[in-house]
């Protein structure tokens, strides 16, 4: 592996320096001179198949979830380690991911060339809306969320799976070693606890964190071609097309149990959830599955795009409606302060746009008229605070017939004339 200027150079002058005290400035402003000797470094310590533990130093310090906290799990530790061990970290990412590029299983989402979370609904929605073309079927989807999923990996376990994958012995050892044996400390403002060992999972905000638990999740995967198994890191759907037998459903859900007692992780029982999704005329109640003598939890809706029983999309887009509407006052604030317009442009794409967008390929073709014609109401409010000299309208493609927006001029009270042929030169071309 090469250590070249530009790895350094990605590093940002504001990180923080972590527990190694090497400055990121230092890194970038010396890069060149550094390269060969951190090569040489990298290299030799993946002969050695080792981290040497100063690398291996880390500062944990927690993260709240959200904004009001009940308890201990409301927090997220957050590792930080040294920008020397960053930068090694990515490059044996780098190899990672070309030599698993074509290894990983085909319904895991995470870490493959133009897939994204968003691609995980779709390919589940997909395959419910086109099992519900055969009469007599409904569709039983079970969301599968894990205690502690990347601070419960085994170290062992992982090694043992990353060599069936076929990647090299060296580099399965030196993640190994950089696993086990951790020196971290708990920090909380400006205390911090005393250093402790530690030898299970992976470290929270660590780059290689994601795709280890990928490549651990990798033979999780359904026996039956009834019931799929879709992966975004570690967030699971299972989804069971049924046509009346429940046997299948039931034995994969066991399958998935006694795989993570095998690879020593834990389902959320609390979290993990069903939906049913059944339009039958007449249907019978279905018994939820049992998970650790518990019966999971059934729900009408699911968050992340919030899913519903109906498979309709109003209870997604009223909250984006909603959050779009409430940010236009901070848009026409700026404006009434005289911001230059390049700055509105860019607060209305960061702020407004990627809320409206958020997910959009998943749920706006399948949106009503009526919800996609107030979203759009907010796009034209935007552009008229955006360019005064512009309003938008919607007009019907000659064609296919579809919506287009397209910013017209306003005709104003100056030269008439002038800004009518200047419209209609625009309408024709």
């Amino acid at each position: 592996m090469v250590w070249g200027s530009m790895s350094a150079a990605e590093v940002e002058d504001k990180e923080t320096h972590g527990p190694g005290g090497v400055s990121p400035s230092c890194l970038k402003a010396c890069a060149d001179q550094l390269a060969p000797i951190f090569t040489y470094i990298l290299n030799r310590l993946l002969e050695l198949c080792e981290v040497p533990s100063c690398l291996k130093l880390s500062t944990c310090s927690p993260v709240p979830k959200k904004p009001s906290i009940t308890g201990l799990n409301d927090y997220r530790p957050v590792t930080l380690t040294s920008v020397v061990t960053k930068i090694f970290k990515q490059l044996v990412l780098a190899h990672l991911m070309k030599v698993t590029e074509q290894l990983l299983d085909s319904l895991q989402f995470d870490y493959q060339a133009n897939r994204s979370v968003d691609d995980t609904v779709n390919m589940g929605l997909h395959y419910i809306l086109q099992h519900f073309d055969c009469p007599g079927t409904y569709a039983r989807i079970l969301f599968v969320d894990f205690s502690s999923a990347l601070n419960t990996i085994n170290s062992g376990i992982l090694h043992s799976k990353l060599l069936k994958l076929t990647i090299l012995p060296a580099i399965c050892q030196w993640i190994t070693s950089f696993l086990t044996g951790r020196k971290q400390q708990m920090r909380l403002g400006d205390i911090s606890s005393g250093i402790q060992t530690v030898s299970t999972g992976t470290p929270q905000g660590c780059v290689l964190s994601p795709l280890l638990f990928s490549l651990y999740m990798n033979d999780c995967t359904s026996s039956n071609p009834t019931v799929k198994l879709l992966k975004f890191a570690d967030e699971t759907k299972l989804i069971e097309l049924q046509d009346g037998d429940e046997s299948a459903y039931e034995q994969e859900v066991k399958r998935l149990v006694l795989w993570c007692s095998q690879s020593n992780l834990e389902l959320n029982t609390l979290k993990t959830v069903e939906m049913i999704v059944d339009f039958r005329k007449y249907h019978s109640t279905l018994l939820p599955p049992t998970i650790s003598k518990s019966p999971v939890s059934a729900v009408e809706n699911f968050l992340g795009p919030t899913i519903s029983q109906d498979l309709k999309w109003k209870s997604n887009i009223n909250p984006i409606f909603k959050n779009g509407h409430q940010r236009m006052y901070f848009l026409c604030q700026l404006r009434k302060f005289g911001l230059p317009q390049e700055l509105l442009m860019q607060f209305y794409s960061a702020v407004i746009e990627s809320v409206l967008c958020s997910s959009i390929t998943i749920w706006f073709g399948a949106a009503k008229k009526q919800d996609r014609n107030r979203l759009q109401q907010t796009v034209k409010t935007s552009f008229v605070l955006l360019c005064p000299l512009f309003r938008t309208c919607t007009i019907q493609g000659p064609e296919t017939g579809q919506e287009i927006s397209r910013l017209t001029l306003h005709t104003l009270d100056t030269a008439p004339a002038f800004w009518q042929a200047l419209q209609n030169f625009i309408y024709q071309n």
